[in-house]
């Protein structure tokens, strides 16, 4: 027997569908893990096409409610997006403690996370990478490569580059594990008090490296934020360059109102 969505005549019919199905996630009617209805019982449900169907299930993904495996179909999430909470995460007290930012939010979000080191080492900054740090095109640089995964499933792709002259004096930036509060907590040992954080974040299509490395399908959106840290000196000792999927994280900035 046909159901129906409730009816706005301003939305497309799969829009309407599409908020129904959402509707029911957020409500859990449809619990994390749950196979969403297949087009065919979506056509009856709703009395629709099966283009209808397909783009209202399709609308589910960019929302961040559901994952799809080819040849299984479509599940309900089994965790929430990780809360990236700009405002709190790069707090003086939290390197103290010890905590790294992305481990400490994946864990807030329920999951496992990991971190794999891909590269540390020399390389030529990249033109935009030398003009945040005021260099000159072509300096040498010291980069760290990382993928972070919550529950084993790749979330992001992270490059540090840090100048030379001042990686080159501390040893612990060239290790895998640069100990607790991870490079921040070790430049600040070093004399390079931070007092400033820089973020630009657009959203785009992953290139096909970006693809394979974060296990996306292709066309999916990731978030690019590249973020600058100032020290006291006024100079910028890092600048850290972050491919995100985007269904995996939820941006939270806090902005003052003052003058």
């Amino acid at each position: 027997m046909a159901t129906t969505a409730p009816r706005d005549s301003g939305k497309p019919r799969y829009l309407q569908i599409a908020g129904d199905l959402a509707q029911q996630i957020r409500s859990g009617a449809m619990a994390p893990g749950d196979k969403v209805p297949s087009e065919s019982v979506l056509m009856a449900r709703y009395a629709v096409s099966q283009g209808t169907a397909r783009k209202a299930v399709a609308e589910l993904r960019p929302m961040g409610l559901i994952d799809t495996h080819h040849g299984k179909g479509s599940f309900v999430k089994s965790r929430p997006p990780v809360l990236r909470k700009s405002s709190d995460r790069f707090r003086r007290s939290h390197r103290r403690a010890g905590k790294a930012a992305y481990l400490t939010e994946a864990e807030q979000a329920g999951r496992a996370p990991a971190v794999a080191v891909l590269f540390i080492g020399p390389v030529e900054a990249p033109s935009d990478i030398s003009e945040r740090l005021d260099l000159p095109p072509g300096s040498q640089v010291l980069a760290r490569r990382r993928l972070y995964l919550s529950d084993g499933t790749p979330t992001e792709v992270a490059v540090s580059y840090l100048p030379w002259d001042l990686a080159k004096d501390i040893p612990e930036l060239f290790a895998e594990n640069p100990g607790g509060g991870g490079i921040y907590a070790r430049l600040e040992d070093h004399g390079h008090t931070l007092t400033e954080f820089t973020e630009t974040v657009r959203a785009r299509l992953a290139t096909k490296e970006e693809t394979v490395a974060l296990s996306l399908s292709p066309g999916s959106p990731v978030l690019h934020l590249t973020r600058s840290a100032q020290a006291e000196s006024g100079r910028v000792v890092e600048v850290c360059d972050t491919v995100m999927a985007a269904d995996q994280f939820v941006l939270d900035y806090r902005i003052p109102a003052g003058e």
